[in-house]
Order: structure tokens, then C-alpha cells, then sequence
């Protein structure tokens, strides 16, 4: 994290480091079909069948997060995606190309996100999913989808959910808005200028958008807080002790989607930090189970 007024002190940090390794604690979880939407290893869906065998179920389109990172890919929640299948839905969980090494050497850290193809795949894998899941998953119901992500996978929802109003000439504008029941977006990124102003995942959203230079411009295209209003049901849920993605910064996306008129749902959870919204042991994530049920029937 970097300095700044406010910064976590030692316990916000030990609760943090806490609430993270019991949302890691959990084994990976297979899915029960994996499918490709592109050429790259980077570009397939994993697949959760309802675990109570209902059919009709709605589908949870799952985006995770980890700063738009290469070290942090979907195995991470897959316990959240069996979770979420064990509650009655159909999930796919979606994997999408993320930033790699700096041109530093081996040393330095992993770059957020690779412009543009973090979004080129999310808008391949939204694009394709009805498609695949009537394949990979028969009880899904394909007319009910709901989106969910997590910090920087909130961000990826909230902006599969606005494609519709991304500028003219926008490769991934869509021409009307998805056919969607809703996004429940989870300690999301949700507005840029809030996340870099807390330097929120040590520069991760400058990054993403491949530097100050064309910060701006990028901006236009890939901040959810420029794309608003959506028209598409939208909620939030966000820890008060979170250090990692600030509730500050969801609040600014809510703020700014009052002022263009729309009204997002934000549900505060007092004592919890970044991590219990995806891990299955804390009772956080029967909250965004209920959050997700609220829009999917």
C-alpha cells in the first residue's frame, strides 16, 4: 500500500493479512467443464453445475480479481465458485489475459493488466458465454445472468455491464445494452480517479491503462465511473475495514452514478475487510450470495 492520509495502521493490516490467508486456505475446487472462447491459454471459462441438480438455474458470470496481475488467475476462487453452485446457481468463471513481468528484468513485479487485451477477452468472454454454457451447462438458464467480480474483477463487471455506453468507435461497444439481470460487483475499482488518489494496489489502475500519458484517453474507455448511466441493475458490496480497495472508492462510483441519475445499491458490512466476500467460511459471502439471489430471480 502506499503512504497517504489514512493509511492502515498494524492491526488493520494484521486483520488484513488474516481475513487473506483465510480466504487462500481453501483448496482449489475443479470445475466440472472447462471451455475455450479464443485462441490464448489465458481465454477459457470454467463451469459450475448447481450442486442441488436443478435445472433452470440462473448463471453467475464470475470475474476475479487480483490487480489485473498474471500471478493471480481464477483458481483462487473456485471455492467461491462452488460456493455459489452450492447455493443453487450455474457459474463460469472466466480467466482473461493479465499483465506479466515489467521490462525491468525478472526482478521487478508484475505489471496490472495488458492493454487492450484484458479487455478484448472480457468482452470476447461475456460475448460468448450464453453460447458456451448452453453447451457446458444444460441447467443454466441463459436468460438470467447475473455478473459478479471481485476488487479488480469488480471493475471488469461493472464494465462488461456498460459496454453499451462506451464512446463511439469503441472496439468493444456494444450496440444495445447485455442481456443482463444485474452485476454485483465486490470491493470493485469502481472509479479511477478515487482508486489512483488512494494509490490503491500500488498503481495498479495506471497500469492497467498503460501509463499517465494515455491515462486520460483510456480512462474513458475502461473507468466505470465514466460509463455511467448503465440502465443495468447494479450492486455493491463493500467491507468498512477493507484497506486494500477502500470503501472511499466504491462510494465515488455510487456518488457519481446518483449525479447521472442512477441509483446503485451499496451494502456496507461493518468489522470486514477485502478477502470475506470471496471466502466461503465467513459470513460475508452468504451476504453476496443473497445480494447475487435478489437479482438473478
Amino acid at each position: 500500500m502506499s503512504d497517504f492520509p489514512g493509511s492502515p495502521d498494524s492491526a488493520a493490516r494484521d486483520r488484513d493479512e488474516a481475513e487473506s490467508a483465510s480466504a487462500f486456505a481453501h483448496p482449489p475446487v475443479a470445475p466440472d467443464r472447462t471451455a475455450a472462447y479464443g485462441d490464448h491459454p489465458d481465454q477459457v471459462i470454467d463451469f459450475y453445475a448447481p450442486r442441488d441438480g436443478r435445472t433452470g438455474a440462473p448463471l453467475v458470470v464470475l470475474l476475479h480479481g487480483g490487480a489485473w496481475r498474471a500471478p493471480y488467475d481464477r483458481a483462487h476462487v473456485s471455492p467461491f465458485a462452488d460456493f455459489l453452485a452450492r447455493r443453487g446457481f450455474a457459474v463460469a468463471s472466466v480467466e482473461y489475459r493479465r499483465g506479466g513481468a515489467e521490462p525491468g528484468g525478472p526482478d521487478a513485479g508484475p505489471v496490472a493488466g495488458r492493454w487492450p487485451d484484458t479487455f478484448d477477452d472480457i468482452a470476447a468472454a461475456l460475448d460468448a458465454v450464453p453460447v458456451l454454457a448452453a453447451q457446458a451447462l444444460p441447467q443454466a438458464d441463459v436468460r438470467r445472468i447475473v455478473v459478479t467480480g471481485h476488487s479488480a474483477g469488480g471493475h471488469l463487471a461493472l464494465w462488461a455491464a456498460a459496454r453499451h455506453v462506451l464512446p463511439e468507435g469503441s472496439p468493444w461497444r456494444l450496440p444495445a445494452a447485455p442481456p443482463l439481470r444485474g452485476v454485483v460487483a465486490l470491493a470493485p475499482i469502481a472509479h479511477f480517479t478515487a482508486a489512483v488518489e488512494r494509490g490503491v494496489c500500488g498503481g495498479a489502475v495506471t497500469q492497467l491503462l498503460g501509463g499517465e500519458g494515455v491515462f486520460d484517453e483510456r480512462a474513458a474507455q475502461a473507468d466505470p465511473a465514466a460509463l455511467l448511466p448503465t440502465g443495468i441493475a447494479t450492486a455493491i458490496v463493500q467491507g468498512v475495514e477493507d484497506i486494500v480497495v477502500p470503501a472511499a472508492v466504491p462510494e465515488a462510483y455510487v456518488d457519481a452514478a446518483a449525479k447521472s441519475g442512477e441509483t446503485v445499491g451499496l451494502t456496507l458490512l461493518g468489522g470486514v475487510g477485502h478477502f470475506p466476500l470471496i471466502d466461503p467460511g465467513a459470513d460475508a459471502c452468504a451476504v453476496v450470495a443473497e445480494e447475487i439471489t435478489q437479482l438473478a430471480w
